[in-house]
Formats: C-alpha cells, sequence, structure tokens
C-alpha cells in the first residue's frame, strides 16, 4: 500500500473525518496518515484502543514513535495517559493495550538506524520553549541531531509563520488554523516538504499543536524488510 508517499509534496489528510479501519488485533483500529507497505509498513496513523483491547507482544526493528490523544496507553513499562510522548528506538519491544480504552498518534519505521535513545515525556515534561505573542505554551519533547519535535499553545486569530529547511510534520491536537487555504481541525495532519514556508491563521478557539522539524525520510533511515520478524504496523 502506498499513501501520501510522495515526500517531495505537501500531504494533508483530515483524520478526524476518516473512517476507522480494522487492524488484525481484535479492538484496535486505525485512520492511516502515511504508509509504504502491507501490514508491516513504514508508517504514521491515528490508532484506537478500545477498552482491553492488546496487540500481543512483537518487536520494533524500524523503532515506534507516539504521542497519546486521549485515554491511557498501557505497556509492560507502564502507563501513559493523553499527553504522554514515547520513542522507543529500533531494537525495543512490547505488547501494548489499554484497559479502559486510548487514542494515540503513532509512527513506524521512521528511525534514524543510530538511533538507541528511549525517550518518555510524561504530560508536562520536557524543555520549556520561548513565548512569544504568538506561542502562549511551549515544550521541546525530543531535540537530536537534525530533528526537534515539539508541543505549542498557539493564540488564537494569531499569524504564525516559520521556516521549513528540513521538513516538516504537524497534527492539530486541539482547535483548528488555516494553511494555504484549507482548515485544519482536530486530529488534522500535514506534512510540508523541505524548503516549503509554513504560514497559517490560528482560529478563534487557538489550537494545540505537535509538530516535527526534521528529514521527512532520514538518508540513514532504518532498511525496511516486510520479512523482518516484527508485529503488525499500526
Amino acid at each position: 500500500m502506498l499513501l501520501n508517499d510522495d515526500f517531495s509534496r505537501r500531504a494533508l489528510a483530515h483524520a478526524g473525518r476518516l473512517e476507522w479501519m480494522p487492524s488484525p488485533a481484535k479492538g484496535v483500529d486505525r485512520r492511516m496518515l502515511f504508509r509504504i507497505g502491507g501490514e508491516k509498513a513504514r508508517a504514521t496513523s491515528i490508532v484506537r484502543y478500545a477498552a482491553g483491547s492488546r496487540f500481543p507482544h512483537h518487536e520494533h526493528p524500524g523503532g515506534e514513535e507516539f504521542l497519546v490523544l486521549d485515554g491511557v496507553f498501557q505497556d509492560e513499562s507502564g502507563d501513559f495517559p493523553a499527553g504522554s510522548y514515547v520513542r522507543n528506538p529500533p531494537g525495543t519491544g512490547h505488547a501494548p493495550g489499554s484497559g479502559d480504552g486510548c487514542v494515540i498518534f503513532v509512527k513506524l519505521w521512521q528511525f534514524k538506524q543510530g538511533d538507541r535513545e528511549r525517550i518518555v515525556r510524561l504530560p508536562g515534561e520536557g524543555r520549556s520553549g520561548g513565548l512569544s505573542d504568538t506561542v502562549t505554551s511551549s515544550t521541546t519533547l525530543f531535540e537530536g541531531a537534525y530533528e526537534r519535535v515539539m508541543l505549542e499553545d498557539w493564540r488564537a486569530n494569531a499569524d504564525i509563520e516559520f521556516a521549513n529547511p528540513q521538513g516538516l510534520e504537524l497534527l492539530v491536537i486541539d482547535g483548528s488554523l488555516t494553511e494555504a487555504g484549507d482548515t485544519l481541525e482536530r486530529w488534522s495532519w500535514l506534512r510540508l516538504p523541505q524548503g516549503q514556508m509554513f504560514r497559517a491563521r490560528v482560529g478563534d478557539r487557538g489550537a494545540k499543536v505537535w509538530h516535527k522539524a526534521a528529514r521527512l525520510l532520514h538518508d540513514d533511515v532504518c532498511s525496511f524488510d516486510q520479512a523482518e520478524d516484527e508485529g503488525p504496523a499500526r
């Protein structure tokens, strides 16, 4: 399956409007945003766990990065409530699930080959970023070589503009904004190619956004082989 696989073009998906598609695990459904591959895939998705649902234990040879959007995500390492951000590097594994149900934004097989640092940011954790007339809250969730991940609140009716020298990916968590004539609402996902300036007008209720500045596909991204022994992609 190929979905939004052309990294040279702007990609936009309104995930809140998409149908939930079943995964191989009972009670786990997904809304696909980006995908190269089948059940084992380089993928970005929004995934919903029904109460009591769980994947069997599996490995992540290509790494896994996720943000909890609603409810409490759980695995052997603990409970992760809404607002938690986790990077499970290549070579890690777990049996994810949720006792009461949850929704996560997740990226698979998009780590650099040499990235071996596990990152866990529970709600409120991370380094504070700079504030301005347009940004009322700013938290750096992760910053490494050629990659920076932010969680920010943007003021209502503000004009937001910043350069994009590497590539940009953004998810609207709450509120809304308008970019390139399109209104992005809750769970809208945007990806801009390297060099395309980001310009947006925030809606009347403001906006909470997750965004990443990085190469859209690292030069040394983990080699993807569908024959790898890995659990189903989400």
